[in-house]
């Protein structure tokens, strides 16, 4: 069945929810911390905060290290609402040390006021794929980071990007699973992830949402990918 979760998973999902307060520590790694209170917005019909989708962002480029995983570069769900407000001066220091064009795929959490939704930029390919479990358009966003690229590889490497090579899609309704209410958008932004990260095809269905959501609690807790 798509949702069959083990009945030991089941009880530290539960208790995970339950036994405790909402400030308890259940989780930390790469300098970031999951509370209780971030778990529980895994709970059916729960909208994810930031902490669960970078917490869970990281999980997938922690993965992709290892052999046979193309090399995956994530920001965090900050990043692209400050680009889009200050642009590439913004932003520049989120990078240093590191030269993100020597990745394979580099994920974009997006959050739109009350709505997440990927960006995701295919290296190999030279494609910037916008990916939102509402259908909606993301034109803009995909300009918005291709614009940032070419600063960044200017800055970074003295290499001008060339517009006409890049690929820019909206993925339409009939392309990408989509959601049927008001809050599995994150559970749809993380499991996008998941599946690009592994140059897998996308064939989960928003049925499959009620079990990623408690996969994902056990996932955070153990700190590894199943």
């Amino acid at each position: 069945t798509v949702s069959f979760v083990p009945q030991a998973m089941e009880r530290e999902i539960s208790a995970a929810f339950l036994s405790g307060g909402p400030e308890d520590i259940l989780s930390t790694a790469f300098k970031l911390i999951v509370t209780r209170e971030d778990i529980c917005t895994l709970k059916p019909q729960g909208w994810l905060n930031d902490s669960i989708i970078n917490f869970y962002m990281t999980l997938v480029v922690e993965r992709s290290k290892k052999k046979g995983y193309p090399a995956v570069y994530a920001f965090n769900t900050f990043f692209y609402s400050k680009l889009n407000s200050a642009s590439h001066r913004g932003v520049k220091k989120w990078t240093k040390g590191v030269d993100i064009f020597e990745h394979d795929v580099i994920l974009v959490p997006v959050h739109l006021t009350v709505h997440w939704s990927l960006l995701v930029v295919d290296l190999r390919k030279k494609t910037i794929k916008y990916f939102d479990s509402l259908g909606q358009k993301g034109n803009h966003v995909c300009k918005t980071v291709l614009n940032y690229l070419k600063e960044e590889s200017k800055e970074k490497r003295n290499i001008e990007l060339t517009d006409s090579e890049w690929t820019l899609h909206s993925m339409g309704r009939e392309e990408i699973p989509q959601q049927n209410n008001g809050s599995d958008c994150g559970v749809f932004v993380c499991k996008f992830a998941d599946f690009i990260s592994r140059d897998k095809p996308i064939i989960f269905t928003r049925e499959h949402m009620p079990y990623f959501r408690k996969k994902m609690v056990w996932e955070i807790i153990h700190q590894q990918l199943l």
